[in-house]
């Protein structure tokens, strides 16, 4: 499992992916069998500029990444020994597509590196940077003057917000200007940066990272290229303060047991346990058979569950075959008295309708006996109508015998003592016939539980 470093800042020019790309190079020199990798958020392609080996064969991008390629298919062998994974300008158009902020964390859990993951990120705390910081083992916050110190509060307030641990957090001065001098206590830049800081309770990592000019020239130069500072200002300050960065990051990764990495994925690997132990749970109370034509629903036969229905109590799940459901919806809903076959073309419309629809059933006492109140919603938990209809045993009068299924379905769901109905309601929701146990995992489940809660909502709304 990797140790991940994010070099973050809400300021923009602080140095943040010269910190990145240099850091990187910086923890191989020292360590050349340590495995460095080396990704950015960002859109200004640095990293691609710095590692990449012309004539390579492009492997995907961080777009990729996210998108849940394996990540060693991604990695490409750059300059100076450092991996990296090349860089985007199409980010912008998946940040609506990522589902919160712990998408990168588990990628990193799952993707077999080792060593150590650097990220770089853009200058605001988007749903990149929050999974960026939120898989990080260290979070290095470059400074370099009041407005970016003032900026951090933002980032720890984000972690404050999840409840997560803010030990990982660090600043540290960047592109720090040594020739200026200041009386009283604090002598130079970096040391009332770093009092500002701890006055804060931010903690601080040791030494600074100076403004140089020699350094700058290595980003700007007449061939286009961007150069490290290990080969090409090596006689400078700077140089011996990555080194010294290096190692005391490379310290504190010896000294860590577990990284993050680590660590969430033990809380995976849990979590995917309870998801199937949770689904099997809710595979157990399952009907096998349709309840209005009783016969087994299975795969491989005419038969095939096209529709799941559970109770708000819980007490009643199962699955009801598609055939059977319209045929109850153009029957006992529309008041069709005509029996629409599949060929017809109405019994395309009627499908369609259902498998956009799902329907609500609930027993209301209206003074004088029992009714049901059908409502139907959309997925999202929109209302789109309802209806009232008698609760009544049979159709026509007293003597008939042609069964009302409406009566059917709801005496095999929300059965109550004394021939009432329970204090519950029933949903009806389209599932996929190839796969209707899909319904009930996790993922799926959560879409059912939430619908449930808002149908509820609306219920007790409409009671009022």
């Amino acid at each position: 499992y990797p140790y991940v470093i994010t070099i973050s800042s809400e300021k923009g020019g602080v140095g943040k992916t010269t910190l990145a790309t240099n850091l990187a190079i910086y923890l191989k020199a020292i360590n050349e069998e340590l495995p460095v990798t080396i990704f950015s958020f960002d859109n200004h392609f640095t990293v691609d500029k710095m590692f990449e080996i012309k004539g390579q064969r492009s492997r995907g991008s961080v777009v990729d990444l996210l998108l849940e390629t394996p990540v060693r298919e991604l990695l490409h062998t750059g300059q100076y020994g450092v991996n990296y994974i090349t860089s985007s300008a199409d980010l912008a158009d998946l940040k609506g597509s990522i589902k919160g902020p712990l998408v990168l964390a588990r990628l990193i859990a799952l993707s077999q590196l080792d060593g150590v993951v650097i990220i770089d990120t853009r200058p605001d705390l988007d749903i990149l940077t929050q999974n960026a910081l939120f898989a990080a083992d260290r979070v290095i916050i470059p400074v370099k003057d009041m407005a970016s110190l003032e900026n951090c509060r933002n980032i720890f307030e984000i972690f404050d917000k999840r409840g997560i641990d803010k030990k990982s957090l660090t600043l540290l001065p960047c592109l720090v200007d040594s020739r200026i001098k200041y009386d009283g206590p604090f002598k130079n830049q970096q040391d009332l940066l770093k009092a500002y800081a701890i006055n804060r309770g931010y903690r601080c990592l040791e030494g600074f990272i100076s403004k140089s000019p020699k350094v700058e020239t290595l980003n700007t130069n007449p061939d286009g290229k961007i150069y490290p500072i290990l080969t090409h200002a090596i006689g400078t300050d700077v140089h011996g303060q990555y080194s010294q960065l290096a190692r005391q990051v490379l310290e504190e990764m010896n000294a860590v047991r577990e990284p993050r990495a680590h660590l969430f994925h033990q809380w995976l690997t849990a979590e995917e346990g309870r998801k199937k132990d949770a689904y099997f749970a809710r595979l157990e109370g399952v009907r096998t058979d349709c309840l209005f034509c009783g016969r087994t629903l299975q795969k491989n036969s005419d038969c095939k569950a096209a529709f799941y229905f559970e109770s708000s109590d819980h007490t009643a799940r199962g699955f009801i075959d598609e055939e059977c459901f319209i045929t109850f919806l153009t029957a006992a809903i529309y008041n069709i008295e005509k029996k629409i076959t599949t060929d017809d073309p109405a019994w395309l419309l009627f499908q369609d309708s259902a498998r956009e629809s799902a329907y609500v059933f609930r027993g209301m006492d209206n003074g004088n006996g029992q009714e049901v109140e059908v409502h139907r919603f959309n997925f999202t938990g929109a209302h789109m109508g309802q209806k009232v209809y008698p609760f009544k045993e049979s159709n026509g009068g007293v003597l008939s015998r042609e069964k009302n299924l409406l009566y059917q379905l709801l005496t095999a769901t929300l059965a109550g003592y004394g021939g009432k109905l329970r204090e519950a309601f029933l949903l009806v929701h389209p599932v996929n016939p190839a796969d209707p146990e899909s319904i009930l995992r996790e993922d799926n489940y959560r879409g059912i539980e939430r619908l449930k809660k808002q149908v509820a909502e609306r219920l007790k709304a409409v009671d009022k």
